[in-house]
């Protein structure tokens, strides 16, 4: 499955949409594995140096395991991660205690900040797990509501492709169509937005005016 960063977030639903669960199981044991965080380190690091400095306060949703948030926060003095299962948050807090790293229980459809607070934020994996188009458009708004101006958000996500949802069976899939993705981010609020196309994976970033 390579670099999807395939984590789930299901923004209003915690449980269960239609039958399925937010993340399967596979996903979560691949997510928490040292050669996952290896395949980070590698490619996604280097992305996200070259799209923008993320400033001193970023803004994390869905991280899961963590280990997106573990190289996030070499290059923040402050990060935010926010999540939506109790358990995980919980876990994650408890890892990273210490740190600077805050960790919040909570959803990207409604986040608990105020308007312009955020450097940056990033959501990797995250998108295709949210329930439905609307919810994810809510997240699009809410993340350029808290970013500052000139704020960048840095996102990737997965193609909609037979292989991709054979890895998803159980779990909300609800992927992104690149050729809308401009007009959606326009839409909430952003400018400066860019798409990029990988060999498996779909990258984009965008500005708060």
């Amino acid at each position: 499955m390579a670099l999807m960063l395939d984590r789930g977030f299901a923004a209003a639903n915690p449980g269960r949409e239609g039958g399925a669960s937010p993340v399967n199981k596979f996903h979560m044991e691949m997510l928490s594995s040292p050669r996952w965080a290896e395949m980070l380190e590698r490619d996604l690091l280097p992305w996200v140096a070259s799209v923008a400095d993320l400033g001193d306060d970023v803004l994390e949703v869905g991280p899961g395991p963590g280990l997106t948030s573990d190289l996030l926060r070499q290059r923040t003095a402050r990060l935010t991660a926010v999540e939506i299962d109790p358990a995980l948050a919980e876990a994650l807090a408890g890892r990273l205690a210490g740190t600077n790293v805050q960790v919040v229980h909570g959803t990207a459809a409604d986040l608990e900040f105020p308007d312009g607070r955020f450097s940056a934020a990033a959501c990797f994996g995250v998108l295709h797990h949210v329930p439905s188009a609307a919810v994810q458009d809510q997240v699009f708004r809410e993340l350029c509501r808290v970013l500052r101006p000139r704020g960048t958000l840095l996102a990737s996500d997965a193609y909609d492709n037979e292989g991709t949802r054979q890895h998803h069976v159980g779990d909300l899939f609800v992927p992104l169509d690149p050729d809308r993705l401009p007009d959606r981010l326009s839409a909430a609020g952003f400018t400066g937005i860019g798409v990029e196309r990988g060999e498996y994976d779909l990258r984009f970033h965008a500005r708060k005016p």
